[in-house]
């Protein structure tokens, strides 16, 4: 396109940030990447806002700032402009993000003429932003591309409007303000980027919590099978919570990585203010289906488990080796959690067993991480505190601790407790050279990089270990008969 026939001619194009050039919120995104380095700054937060937004935005900006290589760019935004700017317009990045941030992103482009962002004395938005353009460019001198409420207010002092993905409410009255240079449309379902989100795949992991009433042959109180579905759907709200809040975390170290970046938070399909609603929501009704239906015995292990996975989330997964002792006992929580849902024994021997056959798998979960890192020439986890040269001592221990399950196994085959449970205990001796197998197997799938990131996930699509599960279900009803 030859901005001389244009009609606008050579007028300048004037750039939002937020929301029009990128998916995501800077100050949000800002924000939690604050929280992240210094936590106890959520203390502070309210009285940095009570203090007003310039005031706000200033003050995390000295804390962190946003990577501008990772940003969610639109690219059929940048796209566009870069073949504006071929074509001889001048673009102009306006936006009331800190200058820091803008000019980061105005560096890394290397695109923009000019850039206008909000200062220590001026908030650059609505009225404001209209007036620094105004004089820049003349009056109606500029066109303009923004997305939101606050860009209405441009719009009516501009010559022409770029439309990106606004609500229809806002769409109608930007037409109204200025004629329309160009629109650019995104039909993004949130019920999709919520389920995924939530990670609903994920929640077979509390299928744990009905592991102790199937281990003590209870099978006969159905009551006792609804409070466990209660309990299955609690952990399973607090979990997406967790996930949730990982994800607000990490979004840098989630768009460096070749399959994170394609989250929902990461990719900017689902804003940062939806999740914000979002988490707490979930979070209220998890507490309150426990505190409704369930004893007050569960409760506590839910809120011992919410305050581990956020300890994790916050901190304890930047330690080598801490970070996987916890997510091995976060399982067997659930096995906790689900006895105390039917007030039933748990067996000091499936505490054990638990805790070390997932040590095995939350180890698995790192070494197919720095695979991953391996492979990409990385040599340090971002956020994490592996280095690819960890990969053998990985590879060593996580190995062993699924063989120490197996053995615990067979000290629990040959107690005493079994023969209170079982007419033919011998029958479950085969179950250990079958978990050995399972184990083992899923280490070679891990060491030959065919392992997803999680691998209760990659068990949950494994046919093989479908197998393996009914084989030991047959041979442990067997020994009850």
């Amino acid at each position: 396109m030859d901005n001389t026939d244009n009609k606008y001619g050579a007028l300048p194009l004037c750039v939002d940030l937020d929301g029009t050039l990128i998916a995501t919120d800077t100050l949000l995104e800002s924000t939690l990447a604050a929280i992240k380095l210094k936590t106890l700054i959520l203390f502070l937060i309210p009285l940095w806002v009570l203090r007003g937004k310039l005031y706000f935005k200033n003050r995390i900006a000295r804390i962190a700032l946003p990577n501008p290589k990772t940003l969610p760019y639109r690219q059929d935004v940048l796209e566009f402009l870069i073949s504006e700017k071929a074509a001889g317009r001048k673009l102009i990045l306006a936006t009331a993000t800190v200058k820091e941030i803008a000019e980061s992103v105005a560096g890394h482009l290397g695109i923009f003429d000019i850039v206008l962002a909000t200062g220590d004395d001026c908030n650059l938005r609505d009225k404001q932003k209209m007036q620094a353009l105004t004089e820049l460019c003349g009056g109606k001198g500029f066109i303009y591309a923004g997305d939101s409420k606050a860009d209405l207010d441009v719009w009516a002092g501009s010559a022409a409007s770029v439309l990106v993905n606004p609500n229809s409410r806002i769409a109608k009255k930007a037409r109204q303000l200025a004629p329309v240079y160009k629109e650019f449309n995104y039909k993004a379902s949130f019920i999709k980027s919520f389920i995924k989100q939530i990670r609903v795949y994920q929640w077979i992991k509390n299928i744990l919590v009905f592991l102790p009433i199937v281990l003590a042959h209870d099978f006969r109180n159905a009551d006792l099978y609804l409070k466990l579905l209660t309990a299955f759907f609690s952990f399973s709200f607090v979990a997406s919570f967790v996930y949730i809040i990982n994800d607000l975390l990490d979004l840098e170290a989630d768009r460096l990585h070749p399959r994170k970046k394609n989250r929902p938070l990461a990719s900017g399909k689902m804003h940062i203010k939806e999740a914000l609603v979002t988490a707490p929501a979930l979070l209220l009704l998890s507490i309150a289906i426990s505190i409704i239906y369930l004893p007050l015995d569960f409760l506590i292990t839910l809120l011992v488990y919410f305050i581990l996975t956020n300890a994790y989330s916050l901190y304890i997964k930047r330690l080598y080796l801490l970070d996987i002792m916890l997510l091995s006992g976060l399982y067997t929580i659930r096995i906790v959690a689900g006895a105390a849902a039917v007030s039933v024994f748990i067996s000091p021997w499936l505490l054990a067993l638990s805790i070390f056959i997932f040590f095995s798998l939350a180890t698995m979960k790192r070494y197919t991480e720095l695979k991953v890192m391996q492979e990409q020439n990385r040599t340090k986890t971002k956020g994490r505190g592996y280095y690819v040269d960890d990969l053998a001592l990985l590879l060593g221990f996580g190995p062993s601790s699924g063989l120490i399950a197996v053995l615990i196994f067979i000290l629990y085959v040959n107690s005493a407790e079994v023969i209170k449970l079982y007419d033919k205990p011998q029958m479950l001796l085969p179950i250990a050279g079958i978990l050995m197998f399972w184990v083992l197997r899923l280490w070679f799938m891990a060491h030959r990089g065919k392992m997803t990131d999680d691998p209760i996930v990659y068990t949950a699509k494994d046919p093989v270990s479908y197998i393996v599960a009914l084989i030991i279900s047959i041979l442990a009803i067997g020994a009850s008969l």
